[in-house]
């Protein structure tokens, strides 16, 4: 009888990014993912918690902090994104964060419903302005900053994790194919550039 077990299979099934000189296109696979909503009354104690455990204050304004690998990124009022490597260990941050933030936050598993794609480099700028209505100038949007939007119709969650600069887009895993072939598009003209 044939193995009926199921294999982790990547959500980017047609992966085949041009290669433009200044951008870096990366499928970031290997993440355990976690949203996490204060429950009614216990935002005090969600944020208490968390600088306690981790050493970050919760950003209350779309925004992302970071603390030994593990990313917190505003989702919505009162509603976060905790992103990390899963690592050696297989971290898995529903689990610990279930127990870290026992009653005072909701905790779902997002790892297999959700992806993020990074683009990084001289040309991520570029690329990304062609799809995303956020104005992403170093002035107005700057590392730490974050943007629930679209990137070409589709919705996204998008931050600035450094200076070069790097962005970080999360999405639904069902949209990974299409917003992929947009950003190959989009980067194409750059493709020849010198």
């Amino acid at each position: 009888m044939a193995d009926q077990g199921l294999m982790a299979t990547s959500a980017f099934l047609d992966w085949h990014p041009p290669t433009v000189p200044g951008l870096a296109l990366e499928r970031r696979e290997t993440l355990t993912i976690a949203s996490l909503a204060a429950l009614k009354g216990k935002k005090d104690a969600l944020l208490a918690a968390i600088r306690s455990t981790y050493g970050v204050d919760l950003p209350q304004r779309p925004g992302r902090v970071e603390s030994a690998g593990l990313a917190f990124v505003w989702a919505g009022p009162d509603q976060w994104l905790a992103i990390s490597e899963r690592g050696q260990n297989n971290r898995d941050l529903e689990v610990e964060l279930k127990t870290a933030l026992a009653g005072s936050a909701s905790v779902a598993d997002l790892s297999d419903g959700r992806v993020i794609l990074r683009v990084s480099g001289d040309r991520a700028r570029d690329v990304l302005v062609k799809g995303v209505p956020v104005d992403l100038h170093p002035r107005a949007f700057r590392p730490g900053d974050v943007a629930i939007t679209h990137a070409s119709h589709i919705g996204v969650i998008l931050w600035q994790v450094d200076e070069k600069p790097t962005y970080e887009l999360a999405m639904f895993r069902s949209y990974a194919d299409s917003l992929a072939h947009w950003l190959f598009d989009a980067a194409a003209e750059f493709a020849s550039a010198r």
